[in-house]
């Protein structure tokens, strides 16, 4: 999976034209989280595929009570994405009502069904947070652990978390087990607002499935040269 760039854009506009950068024969696996969704709605994903070849993950981050969620979650089974997500604190039932709408819509569209993954904790999060503030006495690792193992037992594909919480995951995962993490950071970059971050070469030694890939890309002065040199780093491990 070549990593996945994270459309972190205000509207259509700017991200059409930072995508008019590469080569558009290029195949590209992108983000489309909730700022860009929710200012240009569904119709934004048809809008991306019309100007180059991508595949999709719709970063909405589902989290209500089971019904809303599934009702949700077929609108977005519908969009032919590739990747969508729920928060795994919403518990099994919600889990399992997310991936039921997934492939419900994607039965009625007649398009391939999103795999399903779930936030375990953000890579924002830190142990005195969850303390703290959320009241988990849990240790931050063993928390996403247990969370990856709720989401498998509901029949979610896979989840996102911290390259660093991967080890954890893959040791009570399926083999098949999607981790797609985010907070990756070339050596010598900002960390910006990310706690627990990892180099795309430390994400695959630790098992990464995929990466997800912002700022270091969309903010470069070349944004090709560090795609390009992001890929290189991921790929040259796989």
């Amino acid at each position: 999976m070549d990593p996945i760039i994270a459309l972190d854009f205000e509207d259509l506009e700017t991200t059409q034209a930072f995508l008019a950068q590469f080569d558009p024969t290029t195949p590209l696996f992108v983000k489309v989280g909730m700022e860009l969704f929710y200012r240009e709605g569904p119709a934004v994903i048809k809008k991306l595929r019309m100007q180059r070849p991508v595949n999709i993950f719709l970063d909405l981050k589902l989290h209500d009570i089971p019904h809303t969620v599934e009702k949700a979650a077929y609108q977005l089974g519908r969009l032919g994405i590739q990747l969508t997500t729920v928060h795994a604190v919403g518990g099994s039932a919600m889990l399992e009502a997310a991936k039921a709408g997934l492939l419900a819509g994607a039965a009625d569209a007649n398009v391939q069904a999103p795999k399903l993954l779930a936030i375990t904790h953000l890579t924002s999060s830190t142990p005195a947070m969850l303390r703290t503030e959320l009241s988990i006495t849990t240790p931050l690792p063993q928390a996403v652990q247990h969370l990856a193992a709720v989401a498998q037992a509901a029949g979610v594909d896979g989840v996102v978390a911290s390259a660093q919480e991967v080890p954890l995951i893959r040791a009570v995962t399926a083999s098949d087990f999607l981790i797609i993490t985010p907070g990756i950071r070339p050596a010598h970059t900002a960390l910006g607002d990310q706690k627990r971050v990892v180099t795309p070469k430390q994400a695959h030694e630790l098992g990464s499935s995929g990466i997800v890939v912002g700022r270091p890309i969309t903010q470069a002065s070349d944004p090709i040269a560090a795609y390009q040199q992001i890929k290189a780093e991921w790929s040259d491990h796989q």
